[in-house]
């Protein structure tokens, strides 16, 4: 998974794609100028990194998803937490909590996600 993840410049591109999916590498390009400053050749090719990483495609000249947002970032999450906390939920939650409490949203919102997934659901 590591090879797959985004950067932070790859990441506020593909942030601008699914903003505004599907739409033409013209407009893209445009985009990408207006937004990030970009020449048309980087933007094709950051474009054709992400492609090659499997989270957009780019046919006939229009550019789509081929993961959505909500799945990539929970790719990229599990990858963080396998490679920095050993892959233990528990150790990542203690350190992220650490020096701050959480509010009463929060921890019922961690109650709800913990007994749907004793229940077999998912969240």
């Amino acid at each position: 998974m590591s090879d797959n993840r985004l950067g932070l410049v790859e990441a506020h591109f593909a942030e601008l794609i699914w903003s505004h999916e599907p739409i033409s590498s013209g407009d893209l390009v445009k985009l990408s100028r207006a937004e990030l400053g970009w020449q048309k050749s980087t933007t094709y090719t950051v474009l054709k990194k992400l492609c090659e990483k499997g989270y957009f495609r780019n046919e006939g000249g229009i550019v789509s998803s081929r993961i959505s947002r909500e799945q990539a970032q929970a790719a990229e999450s599990r990858g963080y937490v396998a490679d920095r906390f050993g892959g233990s939920l528990p150790a990542f939650l203690t350190a992220f909590t650490a020096g701050r409490r959480l509010t009463q949203e929060e921890a019922d919102g961690l109650r709800r996600m913990i007994e749907e997934y004793e229940e077999g659901g998912e969240s």
